[in-house]
């Protein structure tokens, strides 16, 4: 790693333990600062309700997982789905697979009860390489797959929240998402930190 790299590489150590988020995820009990975005965009819209089916894709480490096992109630169907292990929690079924891949498709739906999810969620971002405009082209083809696939799983008057990254294609995206759902919010939480591109899409009533 170049003297540049070591500089980010601390100036990121340095922010993250003195992060508050970080703090309070150890003292709540959450495996991830993440989680508080997903709080906070629950308090603002509304996302998780009781009792229904929800499906959080890129799921791991399960900090947002934990949260919804704790909100959504033992009634709900939560599905959650990585590419990578998670460790197991209450009330959640864990598919280990790639999503985009039909029999990985087949397992949510047959786990799902051949329901419509109320709820699809995605934090997903790709492993960085240090190049913007590569990290961020695979970023956007990430948020174009969850997108295919909240229009896949989702039941007409279904909620849709995704984290995307503010750079090219970005336009694009909200058009394409602005002509698939009636309501469209775009939301920064506060637990994102301020000099990351990434913004929260929240979209609700398939068209």
């Amino acid at each position: 790693m170049g003297r540049a790299g070591s500089k980010s590489s601390n100036r990121w150590l340095q922010e993250h333990a003195s992060d508050q988020y970080v703090k309070q995820a150890a003292i709540d009990g959450y495996r991830s600062r993440a989680v508080y975005k997903l709080i906070e965009l629950d308090q603002k819209d509304n996302l998780i309700k009781p009792n229904s089916v929800i499906l959080e894709l890129g799921a791991a480490p399960g900090g947002w997982t934990q949260y919804l096992s704790r909100q959504a109630g033992n009634k709900a169907v939560i599905v959650a789905s990585d590419i990578l292990p998670m460790d197991a929690l209450p009330d959640v079924q864990f598919v280990l697979g790639d999503f985009t891949e039909q029999a990985t498709a087949d397992e949510i739906t047959q786990i799902m009860g051949n329901r419509r999810a109320d709820l699809v969620l995605s934090d997903m971002a790709p492993n960085l390489s240090g190049v913007g405009s590569s990290d961020q082209a695979r970023a956007m083809a990430l948020v174009e797959l969850a997108l295919e696939s909240a229009s896949e799983f989702l039941t007409e008057n279904g909620a849709f929240a995704v984290k995307v990254f503010q750079g090219e294609g970005f336009d694009a995206y909200m058009k394409e998402v602005r002509n698939r759902f009636k309501n469209v919010k775009v939301r920064k939480p506060a637990a994102s930190r301020p000099r990351s591109r990434e913004v929260y899409v929240v979209a609700r009533n398939l068209i």
